[in-house]
Order: structure tokens, then sequence, then C-alpha cells
């Protein structure tokens, strides 16, 4: 699929591997729309790519209606990248056997929300505005990648908010395809490994605790880089026979209990 004078939305955009994605749609000459709560690193980074910055909380369908709407004025909307998440850890149970000490049910609720459901609302959202899309000459009208984790499949002690939203998004990944091929749309998902980002914070320790990290990985050794993961998600984008695909970006890793 040609990204050439259509318009993008990333969520999650104005940093990591969002911004990854961002750089590497502009340069492919899309109109990309930063849809992040990240205001001045969204701008800044909208500037730079000559796309445009939309404040959006992924839990507010409002909001994301401005970005699908603000991107659909840049030209038509053939893509979206669902890269908005956070991530929580907590033990199900807690060591004095009191039902306080128990999951917090809230945060649980929070991360459902945010990484499984906001995803679905950008999906129907961009989608119902790419089925208006006139068809490519292969029949597209847009494409679509979210952003899960190995968590999905290998989720450790700890995880089980966010490696629930994960896998919500891996296990939603062949129906919407499925649902959406009849619009000309296609819908994959990347599980991204251990991979770079600013989570990991910045200085000496910290590259020596992400270094630490990389060696449980196959091979390479080491963390992934946003640009890695972002490659992938642009061939998947651009990929016109990539259709209802999950793909590891991993380097190999098999995450260990704990």
């Amino acid at each position: 699929m040609d990204l050439k004078d259509t318009s993008a939305i990333v969520t999650g955009g104005a940093s990591g591997i969002g911004a990854a994605v961002v750089r590497q749609l502009a340069a492919k000459r899309a109109k990309v729309v930063i849809a992040d709560l990240q205001a001045e690193k969204g701008e800044a980074l909208a500037s730079e790519v000559g796309g445009a910055f939309v404040n959006v909380d992924v839990t507010n369908t409002e909001q994301i209606e401005a970005a699908v709407n603000k991107a659909t004025e840049l030209g038509p909307l053939r893509t979206l990248v669902n890269s908005a998440g956070v991530g929580w850890a907590q033990r199900t149970i807690g060591k004095d056997g009191q039902f306080e000490s128990a999951h917090n049910l809230d945060l649980y609720k929070k991360v459902i929300n945010i990484n499984l459901i906001g995803t679905f609302d950008c999906i129907r959202l961009a989608a119902t505005a790419m089925s208006r899309n006139e068809a490519s000459a292969s029949g597209e009208k847009g494409a679509i990648v979210s952003m899960a984790s190995v968590a999905a499949f290998d989720g450790q002690i700890g995880q089980a908010a966010y490696s629930s939203s994960k896998g919500g998004v891996v296990g939603m990944t062949l129906p919407v395809a499925r649902d959406l091929a009849a619009a000309g749309i296609r819908v994959n998902t990347v599980a991204p490994g251990l991979i770079d980002t600013p989570i990991y914070g910045e200085g000496e320790a910290s590259e020596a605790f992400k270094a630490k990290l990389g060696e449980s990985v196959l091979f390479p050794h080491r963390l992934g880089q946003p640009d890695e993961l972002a490659s992938m998600v642009i061939e998947l984008v651009t990929n016109s026979y990539m259709n209802a695909e999950v793909i590891r970006v991993d380097g190999g890793i098999r995450m260990p209990p704990k």
C-alpha cells in the first residue's frame, strides 16, 4: 500500500516505539497525526515530520474522534497504529491472606481500559473513516497495526493485568481482520519483546540494567531498538498480503516466570 499523500494516526506517538513509527511513516510521505497525552514532545515531533499533534487519552472516545477528524483533513486516512499503552505489576494475592492486599481491581480495570478497550475504540473509529476511502487498485482502503507484547504469551509473575490486556489485543486480531475484510481494511498485530525505550530511564545504572536484561535475549544479546520494531510496523502497513497476523519481534526471547 502506497502511503504518499495519505494520512496516518499513531497513538502513543510522542515517544519510544510510537515516535519511531511516526518518523518512518513520515519517511513514506504520509501525514501523521500524533495522538498522545505528551503535548510538548508530541508537538515537537509533529513539527519535525510535518504532521499534527492531537491531545488524546485513548479512554476518551471524543478525543479519538478528534484525532480521526484531524487525520482526514490532512488526507485520506489509510493507516492506524495503536501504540498507546501502560504497564502494571502486582501479584494476584498478598502475603498476609487479607482481601485488602489482593491485586488492586481498579488498577486492573485501568490497564484493560487503556491497552485493550482503548485499542478497540481506536480501531472501530479509524476503520469507520477508512471505509469511506476510495479503494486502491488492489482493493485496499486502509491498514491497522496494534501493539501487543510477548507478555501476551509469556506473562510473568505480577503481569496478570498487562498480559490480560495484551492477550486481548492478540485475540481480537483475527476476528477484527475478518470483520474488516469486507471494507478492504487489513489488521495485524506486533508483539514486541524487550525494547530500549524511555521506560528504563537514563544514566549508568540504567545502562547496566538494560545490559543485564539483554543477556536473556536469544540473539542478539541486547534490547531491541525502536526503529527495529517500527520497521516491522511499516512492513505490515505497506505489504498488501499481510493480514490477520501476530508477529513477535523479540530476538527469540521466551520470558521466564519472573
